[in-house]
């Protein structure tokens, strides 16, 4: 059987169409394994997820969280929260006795704090730690003791962030504040111990970002869309 002169070039075009299509295949596998371009100067102000391990960490708790009966007496306010820092994102002073000034985390500060709980001794529910691994808890809180100065100040600390800040009507609140220390959002806003109007009624939903955003590090001017 002898193959003609047209057939030639229709062998020729198919081998070519193939050949073409494994080049284009390759090239677009290759493309796929590449990395996402992003760009650095838009997302400077996102902070990494290794930020938010802490909240991922103490996901078990989330559900006991849940099923805690409300404690109303005492009942911890936000103000009482905040008389307990210097400044609005400060560490919180030690308000009780400690018994060993050279003690460390461990059974000390962490029998109490690491999982929350409620302590006889003060009749209170002890605050959860946002971060249990940083055992040497007396190099940021220090106990209170003088009411105080011994030299008036002009100092001013960072007012406190405005709550319940939503970008719209009806949309989750934005973060109004930085993760760093602050991994584990469970510590401040899910059970007992937790100030009364910061306590997420969803804490079993342990991925906050996926829908509370950071606030951007620079204003950003918008108009709110109306229903008009």
């Amino acid at each position: 059987m002898t193959i003609k002169p047209k057939q030639h070039i229709l062998i020729f075009y198919i081998v070519l169409l193939m050949a073409s299509a494994i080049v284009v295949l390759n090239f677009s596998m290759l493309v796929e394994q590449e990395e996402a371009q992003v760009d650095e100067e838009l997302f400077a102000y996102v902070e990494p997820l290794p930020f938010e391990s802490g909240v991922f960490e103490r996901a078990g708790f989330a559900l006991s969280y849940q099923n805690m009966p409300d404690d109303e007496n005492p009942q911890r306010s936000l103000d009482g929260y905040y008389k307990r820092r210097a400044f609005s994102g400060a560490p919180p002073i030690i308000p009780h006795v400690i018994l060993n000034e050279n003690t460390f985390g461990g059974k000390a500060c962490l029998q109490c704090h690491q999982n929350g709980g409620y302590v006889e001794q003060f009749k209170a529910f002890a605050p959860v730690t946002p971060h249990p691994e940083l055992i040497n808890c007396r190099q940021c809180h220090v106990p209170v003791k003088s009411s105080s100065l011994f030299q008036a100040t002009a100092f001013e600390g960072l007012k406190a962030n405005q709550i319940h800040n939503s970008a719209l009507e009806g949309s989750p609140p934005i973060i109004p504040h930085t993760l760093q220390m602050r991994e584990n959002c469970l510590a401040c806003h899910a059970g007992p111990a937790a100030p009364k109007a910061i306590r997420v009624t969803h804490p079993e939903r342990v991925n906050c970002r996926s829908c509370h955003a950071l606030k951007p590090l620079t204003p950003i001017e918008w108009t709110r869309p109306t229903n008009e």
